[in-house]
């Protein structure tokens, strides 16, 4: 009897989810390749299918993926580019991606069509909740390390956290806080379709911890389009409680962010804004003027002057020295507690180059001559590095009109896999004897992206790196490669719009995140999207009627 009953709670917990596909899901979103590729070995030696059914009517999967792979050949004969054997690893390893893309969807695939549409549910649900609870133990760990309930506005430690703190929310997938904030999005917009209101609030919870900007602007847009057009009245009420959970975040738990999303904004419209100081690892006011270019010489001069003219106005007096906890009476006799002193080192962002970055500032030395603008004192572009990549690429092909229908080439232009080749650690390692740098990449995106990355941590922002999808597509694969994304992408999942509810700003939400990353070689966000479409088409789908078919 008690093994029999043992035995039912197991077989129950069994039907309760698909284990195999949240397996497959927690593995592959992980960040490390040497995760990724063990997933797909175990889920196909678990459930052994290869049926991909590619056709170009009705096609099963995605009919995108296999045309990509054909454009880098077109390109190659087209633009008659010399190929040698780095640049045809470089091409290897390129396929190899698009090939774990086709691996994953079709996985991905396959669970919606064997499982009834309750279970994918439950599947999901379990996995947004482990995403949440392995975010929420990393704001824990950062509170217990700061000491302070609020690290969002801690300026100890040189600012490690402070308005980086959600830069350190990565989730499940231990990936960029980005990719955390892109997979909680899908999760808000999703349960707030199937109306649960706990895991909505938990999914807006852990969006909001990793500060993103950009992903909380879309979907203050996407709300307003379900307000007025796609919810019920309990829908709306969701939606109003998330909006406020959103304004208590940016104007008290972290106002800094509030702040640097308007300078961004000025910055964009070229309004002036403080440019921060590049980098020069150097104490201006202790170093001698022999190594400290004219710039920094004027700076030190001006230093001096200032110091000199406080001292005079401001005679030192005899201060007693308190401890920050220390009880005191206040101008007008309340009491206080004196607060930490937040004017001294350690309170303040570090000027010195980071042990990262000292790789980066080697190379722009070494390369300096084919850099026009990194490592140069002038300003800073007035334009976001984003949409200064994005000029770049319609710059390139004006001045390369042969190359707009192929594009430059996989890897030699715009990807990730351009910025792995370089061997500079930017995605992940590279084999350092086919280290490979096509010209037209190391005089636009990587150019722009070491002007940004090789600068004080105030500049390492999503706004000011070049990485995108469409920019991607466009420079590497061409116009041929934007009409393959849009007719048979965009196209395979957009056909079905009369089917999809929660799906349709799943995707305009995925049409947003496609300008901030190189998603397809990130093998992260697109399988959860790819699923929520599927599942969703799926379940709003007319069941075919049987027929006797002899």
């Amino acid at each position: 009897m008690v093994l029999n009953r043992i035995a039912f709670y197991i077989n129950k917990i069994k039907s309760a989810a698909d284990w195999h596909l949240l397996a497959f899901l927690l593995l592959f979103l992980n960040v490390k390749l040497a995760v990724k590729i063990p997933a797909i070995i175990l889920i196909y030696i678990f459930r052994f299918n290869f049926k991909f059914g590619f056709k170009f009517k009705n096609s099963r999967l995605p009919l995108f993926y296999l045309l990509i792979m054909v454009i880098p050949f077109i390109s190659i004969l087209f633009n008659r580019q010399a190929v040698n054997l780095n640049y045809i690893v470089v091409i290897l390893i390129g396929m190899a991606f698009w090939l774990l893309c086709i691996l994953a969807i079709h996985q991905v695939k396959f669970s919606v069509e064997r499982n009834d549409t309750a279970i994918i549910h439950q599947t999901l649900l379990v996995f947004f909740a482990v995403n949440a609870l392995v975010s929420f133990i990393n704001i824990a760990l950062i509170v217990k390390a700061t000491g302070n309930i609020n690290p969002y506005t801690y300026q100890g430690e040189y600012q490690k956290y402070f308005i980086s703190t959600g830069d350190y929310i990565r989730g499940l997938t231990f990936d960029t806080s980005t990719t955390n904030a892109v997979l909680s999005a899908f999760g808000v917009v999703y349960f707030l379709g199937r109306k649960n209101a706990v895991m909505l609030f938990v999914c807006m919870a852990t969006l909001l911890l990793t500060g993103s900007n950009f992903i909380n602007l879309v979907l203050l847009l996407i709300f307003i389009l379900l307000f007025a057009f796609k919810t019920d009245k309990l829908q709306k009420s969701f939606i109003v409680i998330c909006l406020v959970f959103l304004g208590i975040f940016m104007a008290k738990v972290s106002p800094q962010n509030d702040k640097y999303a308007s300078e961004t904004v000025a910055r964009l419209f070229h309004k002036e804004v403080v440019t921060p100081l590049p980098v020069t690892g150097i104490n201006i006011a202790a170093a001698n003027n022999t190594p400290l270019t004219l710039d920094e010489r004027r700076r030190k001069m001006a230093l001096a002057y200032t110091d000199s003219v406080y001292a005079v106005l401001h005679p030192p007096k005899s201060v007693i020295v308190m401890p920050a906890t220390e009880i005191y009476k206040a101008e007008g006799g309340r009491i206080a507690i004196k607060g930490p002193p937040i004017h001294t080192a350690t309170y303040q962002s570090s000027t010195q180059t980071p042990p990262e970055q000292r790789q980066l500032v080697e190379f722009i030395s070494t390369h300096k001559q084919a850099l026009a603008i990194t490592g140069k004192e002038e300003a800073l572009p007035t334009l976001p590095g984003k949409a200064a990549g994005f000029l770049q690429t319609i710059n390139f092909f004006h001045g390369n009109p042969a190359r707009i229908l192929a594009g430059a080439g996989m890897g030699n232009f715009s990807s990730k896999l351009a910025f792995r080749a370089t061997g500079l650690g930017f995605a992940g390692g590279y084999p350092h004897k086919f280290i490979y740098i096509d010209h037209d990449f190391m005089v636009n995106h990587l150019n722009l992206y070491l002007n940004f990355f090789s600068r004080r941590s105030g500049f390492h922002s999503l706004t000011n790196s070049p990485f995108s999808v469409y920019d991607q597509l466009l420079g590497e694969y061409g116009l041929i490669g934007l009409l393959v994304f849009a007719i048979y992408y965009l196209g395979f999942f957009a056909r079905h719009y009369k089917k999809l509810t929660y799906g349709l700003p799943v995707l305009l939400l995925m049409l947003s995140a496609f300008f901030v990353e190189y998603w397809f070689e990130q093998l992260s966000v697109l399988i959860l999207f790819e699923l929520l479409l599927l599942l969703n088409i799926k379940e709003n789908s007319t069941p075919k009627p049987l027929t006797n078919e002899l």
